[in-house]
């Protein structure tokens, strides 16, 4: 059976200032579109397209009133909530064994008063993780992660735009992964020691890149690609066993969703969110002509466990 799971980092706002080098302050327009706007065109287009979906919760968003009933919604109609961790560090990977605990467990905290349920899924901020962090969550009994990303372009990319906000007198709070990452397999596979290679351990299952090239398969890349870009690059990705498709909450947001001071440095939002949620639509219908199921990335875990 051939399965595809739809995922969504719920990264609010402030954070891609904080990839970008810039300054938020809280009360600016926009700074909650994902949990106000885009959650509920998300669940609009999953009720829609019949699919189930991953929702990676950040624990202290969830201080907030309206963003838990949001998620609490999102969980009683049957979508998976997963731990995106506590404050969504994106140096996760350099503060040390016990605060790496203490971002995950204060995630599973967050999320399991909101919704009532511990999530059992476990995404990395920037999609960086580690030998140390992966020893964490077997202890705490996390039973899948879905933080690795092979991909070769991406990986490039992130590098060159830290590089270049460091020469403009800005410092992005996002860090680059070890290129070591990008020899890693594509498919679901029991890491090793190091986490790039297959071994025993926990069950990982990787952001989706395409078979060979290793091109990147994940929301931003659909989305800048529109209806008829997405749709090839859905076919390329069309043999594998998992589908797993990386989406964020900003990837449904635009302009227009009070992100007009973002959109000189976060080019993706200055795309009308009715393209994006046409490529999106694309994509799945795609697959499900290539024969996807769709299912959450909890049960993904559990057919390839």
């Amino acid at each position: 059976m051939r399965l595809c799971a739809v995922s969504v980092d719920l990264d609010e706002i402030p954070n891609y200032y904080a990839i970008h080098g810039l300054d938020l302050s809280t009360g600016r327009a926009g700074a909650n579109a994902v949990y106000d706007v885009a959650i509920a065109r998300l669940l609009d287009l999953a009720r829609e397209e019949a699919i189930p979906l991953t929702l990676f919760a950040i624990g202290s968003d969830l201080a907030r009133e309206a963003n838990r009933r949001t998620l609490r919604d999102a969980h009683e109609r049957g979508h998976e909530i997963a731990n995106h961790s506590l404050d969504h560090r994106y140096d996760l990977t350099r503060l040390g064994r016990d605060l790496i605990a203490r971002q995950i467990e204060g995630g599973i905290a967050a999320i399991k008063r909101a919704t009532g349920e511990a999530p059992v899924g476990f995404r990395a901020p920037g999609y960086t993780i580690t030998d140390e962090v992966f020893d964490v969550l077997e202890e705490i009994g996390v039973r899948y992660d879905s933080s690795v990303f092979p991909c070769p372009a991406y990986w490039a990319l992130k590098a060159t735009a830290i590089s270049v906000y460091k020469a403009r007198g800005r410092t992005s709070r996002s860090i680059v992964d070890t290129p070591n990452v990008l020899r890693a397999p594509t498919r679901p596979y029991f890491v090793g020691r190091p986490y790039y290679k297959r071994g025993t351990g926990m069950l990982e299952l990787p952001i989706q890149v395409t078979p060979k090239l290793r091109l990147q398969f994940i929301g931003t890349t659909i989305t800048m690609a529109g209806p008829t870009g997405a749709r090839k690059l859905a076919e390329m990705c069309a043999s594998e066993p998992l589908v797993n498709l990386e989406l964020h909450g900003i990837d449904v947001l635009d302009e227009r969703d009070g992100l007009d001071e973002l959109a000189p440095h976060q080019i993706d939002v200055r795309i009308a969110r009715e393209r994006k949620l046409a490529a999106l639509r694309a994509v799945v219908s795609t697959l499900r002509e290539h024969g996807y199921t769709f299912v959450t990335l909890r049960e993904a875990a559990e057919k390839f466990a």
